[in-house]
């Protein structure tokens, strides 16, 4: 059941990676080195900050997240701003909700060149050692981690229906 879901869905998953690499790349010249998707059991999350965000469709009805490790996420907000900041604050957990955004909308380009169609809600960012990401969604939870050398990252993806 698991390898089917993560192989039947592939199509659906692609845009999710393809946009982060582009947005990363683009925005903070910065490459992460994907691992292997797995399916996630639990809520609690892998990075110190979180973006998380709806998208409903007719086809479907899930969400999404991205997790960075405390380190990488200051990395990247040097990288896109110029400025490093020591530890998270308030404007990393704001570029972390614009790089949620911008990852969803680029998968959203993608995904309805393919007739799927979704609106996203507005992001939330969770930050904080050990905080949870709580996915409104019943289907099962999908996790690909992505490491660069100042730390990692995590997505997820959940959907009600598999497409």
């Amino acid at each position: 059941m698991e390898a089917r879901f993560l192989d039947m869905n592939a199509e659906f998953v692609n845009p999710f990676l393809n946009a982060l690499k582009n947005v990363l790349g683009t925005m903070a010249n910065l490459e992460l080195k994907a691992g292997k998707a797995a399916m996630k059991k639990d809520e609690m999350a892998r990075g110190d900050v979180s973006g998380v965000i709806g998208m409903v469709g007719p086809q479907l009805k899930g969400s999404f997240s991205i997790s960075f490790e405390e380190n990488l996420a200051c990395e990247i907000m040097h990288k896109m701003l110029g400025e490093k900041p020591d530890k998270l604050d308030a404007e990393v957990c704001d570029m972390v909700g614009e790089i949620t955004n911008m990852v969803t909308g680029g998968a959203k380009r993608e995904l309805g060149e393919k007739g799927y169609d979704f609106e996203m809600a507005t992001p939330i960012v969770v930050s904080g050692k050990n905080h949870t990401i709580s996915h409104r969604s019943e289907g099962p939870k999908l996790i690909m981690p992505f490491t660069h050398i100042a730390g990692k990252a995590y997505i997820e993806i959940c959907f009600d229906r598999a497409v």
